[in-house]
């Protein structure tokens, strides 16, 4: 919880079940649970809940007005001060919920207590931008449906962040300050641009670890590495990527990056001013898909995960899939049809060498045991295999110099021909 040094906002949350048809399909329960631990980590003290049963939502008031008058009177009796729905709402959702609430009691969406969440965690300078661009975006359409909360001072969940003083009705700024920030993204995404082409120009192979938020990819990142990545039992704990080098059994440095976690309806608005960050993924060599085998939704949170690094375009390369925190989970997962699993605890660092095994395999480029007789018209491949710095041994015959060394697929097919049977 992010503790600011006032009292907690009290709210009630506010879902909208679809499936009438097929309860098996639905997923609201498990997504007020989910709105539940976002709005506790943003500050809130979740008072109660209300789900209302309908096919579509209303266009004027999402949830009826029928609905719209149990959730005033709902507010009244608990004292509710902060109303979040599950769903994110039009500009004149949110003006018709607020006139109908009335004036002490702010009305935000899903989308806004994410962003808000993210305005807390953003640490450097580019996701300090990227959060505030997302906010930005988010304001425009609700200032067109005539939706004055934006502009409210005082703050609060919902209206934190780099953009807190920035959300004005003014929408030309609001246009221009787009187009500022994404500017500046765009020259941090080519200075990433570099960093990564000269990592493929040394032809070190790369793994981004994707997953739900909270699965446990930056104490994966600590126990493989290392590091000291913030990691804690919370939802986005990491918003910006770290990365980290990693040596693999065959002597190749591979990098890991963790990336923010993902979520059922993330922002789509977030997706976008967050690309920069998730290019991560889309360039990296291997997928590392952390899963938390301890959820009881597990398996939605795989799909929800799948979704959107199809979203990301990175859906068909190689992945390894990682069950985390099986000392917490009752069974054994079993995998719903998913390649290349592992089963681990990154926090009791079980299983981590069949990861790193796994991770060998997977990445491209490795290496194999590969002994060699070279002539001695040839020194200089003597010279080129030593620079290479992974020699096993190496013996001088009087028919050439004898070297067993580990070699990449190149050093293989350079070098093949003066293998030694």
């Amino acid at each position: 919880m992010f503790d600011n040094g006032e009292t907690p906002e009290r709210a009630i949350l506010v879902g909208v079940c679809r499936n009438l048809l097929n309860p098996l399909l639905d997923t609201t329960d498990e997504s007020m649970r989910e709105l539940s631990c976002l709005a506790e980590t943003a500050g809130a003290e979740v008072l109660g809940e209300m789900v209302q049963n309908r096919e579509a939502p209303d266009k004027a008031t999402f949830i009826g007005e029928g609905k719209l008058e149990e959730l005033c009177e709902m507010c009244k009796n608990l004292g509710a001060n902060l109303v979040i729905f599950d769903d994110e709402l039009t500009g004149s959702q949110l003006k018709n919920i607020e006139k109908a609430l009335g004036e002490d009691i702010r009305v935000i969406d899903r989308s806004a207590l994410i962003l808000d969440i993210f305005a807390n965690r953003a640490l450097s300078s580019a996701g300090k931008l990227q959060v505030e661009l997302a906010q930005l975006k988010y304001a425009l359409p609700q200032l067109s449906g005539g939706y004055t909360s934006l502009s409210r001072t005082g703050g609060g969940i919902g209206t934190r962040g780099p953009g807190e003083t920035k959300i004005e009705t003014d929408r030309r700024y609001i246009r221009t300050r787009i187009g500022a920030l994404t500017r500046e993204l765009e020259a941090l995404t080519k200075h990433r641009e570099l960093i990564r082409s000269g990592r493929k120009k040394r032809e070190v192979p790369t793994a981004a670890l994707v997953g739900y938020t909270n699965a446990g990819k930056s104490t994966l990142l600590n126990a493989l590495t290392g590091a000291s990545v913030l990691a804690e039992d919370k939802l986005f704990a990491t918003l910006d990527p770290t990365s980290r080098a990693i040596v693999l059994p065959d002597g190749r440095e591979a990098v890991l990056t963790d990336t923010v976690g993902f979520i059922r309806k993330l922002p789509h608005k977030l997706i976008e001013a967050f690309k920069s960050t998730l290019e991560e993924a889309s360039e990296a060599d291997v997928i590392v898909h952390v899963i938390d085998s301890s959820s009881p939704e597990m398996d939605n949170q795989i799909e929800v995960v799948k979704t959107l690094l199809e979203e990301l375009h990175c859906s068909d390369k190689p992945t390894v899939s990682v069950f985390n925190k099986c000392d917490l989970a009752e069974d054994k997962p079993r995998p719903p049809k998913l390649d290349n699993c592992v089963y681990i605890s990154a926090k009791k660092e079980d299983g981590l060498e069949k990861l790193i095994d796994a991770l060998d395999n997977t990445l491209p480029g490795k290496r194999r045991k590969l002994k060699v007789l070279i002539p001695f018209t040839d020194g200089r491949a003597v010279n080129d295999i030593q620079l290479l710095g992974s020699i096993i041994s190496i013996d001088y015959t009087e028919n050439g110099t004898l070297i067993e060394f580990m070699a990449d697929p190149k050093a293989i097919s350079l070098y093949g021909k003066y293998i030694y049977e």
